[in-house]
């Protein structure tokens, strides 16, 4: 029972760890929209399209989650989405125009749309039917904690480092987040 309760406990830090990945972004790189604007030579409006790319992105690809997961499982789906969000959170470091930016930024959107679905219904399987309230809260707490993290963080890694830790911050929590859910995350059956 005890070694239940630990891969219960290492899946749903992963999971989380994903959430929260996703949820930090949203927000991150507001504060550190004005550098990114200078460096990048965009005017105000022009850079507000690294914003919007990635929130239009993650909103349109949200919807087919489902389906795709339904299609080539669960778990690989999740292996992809945090790679491809991971990968493409480096591409927007070394972004050197706005529409370099701009493009990879929608590629992020595209792939962290399924991550905040698929974090939620990982749990609700990994849970008993009992504990659903008590998972349902932790996944809210990193929902939340996100958005409320992103502009410190975002504010402190570009005063003290460069807007672009805004990006490479995810970085590690990726490749934790991959392993973890590589190594202890159960496949789901496949719908043809």
């Amino acid at each position: 029972m005890a070694g239940n309760a630990r891969r219960t406990a290492l899946i749903t830090g992963s999971i989380m760890m994903a959430t929260i990945m996703q949820a930090l972004d949203t927000t991150i790189a507001n504060v550190a929209l004005p550098h990114m604007q200078g460096s990048l030579n965009a005017t105000q409006e022009q850079a507000s399209w690294v914003l919007t790319s990635y929130i239009v992105a993650c909103a349109i690809m949200t919807a087919p989650t489902g389906i795709l997961a339904a299609r080539i499982g669960r778990k690989r789906l999740f292996l992809i989405s945090v790679a491809g969000f991971t990968f493409t959170s480096i591409l927007c470091g070394v972004a050197q125009n706005l529409p370099e930016m701009v493009l990879f930024r929608l590629m992020q959107g595209v792939f962290g749309a399924g991550l905040v679905p698929l974090s939620q219904a990982v749990l609700l399987d990994t849970y008993p039917k009992e504990k659903h309230g008590q998972a349902m809260s932790l996944w809210g707490m990193g929902v939340m904690l996100g958005p409320i993290l992103g502009p410190s963080l975002g504010g402190w890694l570009t005063e003290y480092f460069n807007w672009r830790w805004v990006f490479y911050i995810n970085l590690p929590i990726g490749i934790a987040t991959f392993i973890g859910i590589l190594l202890f995350m159960p496949e789901t059956e496949k719908n043809p």
